[in-house]
């Protein structure tokens, strides 16, 4: 089952692919290292087949969900740690 993410949604590598497609109109193989693990990334586009394009430093490559994870804002999580408490 794949994740859902909203464009603009920051991401978190979580497992490194065997190879990584460049989200390019012609696309290109890279190697798993063009990104590193726990590298983040900004969601930039959907793709059919539950892959997704994602802005990394290096330039943006298509990713399937179950090899990145949503990035919980420190906002949001400082915020709910505090209601936790209470």
């Amino acid at each position: 089952m794949s994740k859902e993410f909203a464009l603009g949604d920051r991401v978190r590598v979580v497992a490194l692919p065997a190879y990584l497609k460049t989200a390019e109109p012609i696309p290109m193989l890279r190697p798993p290292n063009a990104v590193s693990l726990g590298e983040e990334g900004t969601i930039i586009d959907r793709k059919p087949g539950g892959y997704w394009s994602v802005r990394f430093k290096k330039g943006a490559f298509l990713i399937e969900s179950h090899y990145i994870e949503p990035i919980q804002d420190t906002l949001e999580t400082s915020q709910e740690e505090t209601a936790e408490n209470l």
